[in-house]
């Protein structure tokens, strides 16, 4: 066993540090209870309660919350049959196209990406909002979703989905009994992938956003322009909350519905 060297160990943890300690800093400086972010007055929550108060933020919220949940969702939907497609429906006309159509968000700037989508908005006269903020993170999140379920397909053994259709069962039966259920810690991770990128998202979301569907890290970069105040500091923390929360969620359902596959496949190695 390869023990790691003292470079390495350094490395990681140079950067670690740089990753983490300003998010530490910033949970810290949210319980402050000075106005200067910089100056530390005292602990205090005041700042959660100034920002449950607050309606612009909550709104922005609420908007990046339903775009988030929809778009990842419908991502997930099409990542999923694209990588179905794309694995295992052999070479047929258009494959290449398809691919290249399916795979292109993940090397095209995000300011190509939203110039060329707002025009196709106001060329089709589709008045922008929720809608298009939802069509546009679709969009460039579904091939993300792709890659993950694709990598897990391609390790699919293949003789469960012939042995299911032996006994009886539909393709889709087949499908919705014995592939889906294998392969579904890669489809929950490209959603949550596809999740994270959403609520991230700034530049797609300013060329595709309305007046009246403000995304929070829209309304959050036009705050921290006129300075960072607490109540910054503080949603921040909240967000940051929210995403270990799921982060730690999501490793224990894969890390059970690892141990139940490993399990069932030696319950049928014993069978046979």
């Amino acid at each position: 066993m390869n023990r790691l060297s003292w470079f390495n160990t350094v490395s990681l943890t140079l950067g670690f540090a740089f990753l983490y300690i300003p998010m530490v800093i910033l949970v810290i400086f949210s319980f402050n209870a000075s106005k200067l972010v910089t100056v530390w007055a005292g602990f205090s929550t005041k700042w959660y309660g100034e920002l449950l108060g607050n309606e612009a933020f909550l709104d922005a919220a609420w908007v990046t919350l339903k775009v988030a949940v929809l778009s990842s969702s419908i991502a997930t939907v099409l990542g999923t049959m694209a990588a179905y497609v794309l694995v295992r429906g052999g070479r047929f006309l258009g494959r290449t196209l398809f691919s290249g159509m399916i795979y292109a968000p993940l090397v095209m700037p995000e300011v190509i990406t939203g110039l060329s989508l707002l025009l196709l908005f106001i060329g089709i006269g589709l008045d922008r909002g929720v809608l298009t903020i939802v069509l546009a993170h679709t969009t460039f999140s579904m091939c993300y979703v792709s890659v993950v379920v694709s990598s897990r397909l391609v390790t699919f053994d293949k003789s469960l989905e012939e042995a299911a259709l032996d006994l009886g069962c539909s393709p889709a039966q087949a499908f919705r009994l014995v592939t889906l259920p294998i392969i579904a810690p890669a489809v929950i991770s490209g959603w949550l992938l596809a999740f994270t990128l959403s609520l991230d998202d700034l530049v797609i979301a300013s060329f595709t956003a309305g007046p009246s569907s403000t995304t929070l890290p829209i309304k959050i970069f036009s705050a921290v322009r006129l300075g960072v105040s607490p109540e910054i500091n503080a949603l921040s923390t909240v967000m940051i909350s929210i995403v270990t929360v799921g982060v730690i969620a999501a490793s224990l359902v894969s890390k059970r519905s690892m141990v139940r596959q490993q399990k069932d496949e030696q319950e049928a190695a014993r069978a046979q």
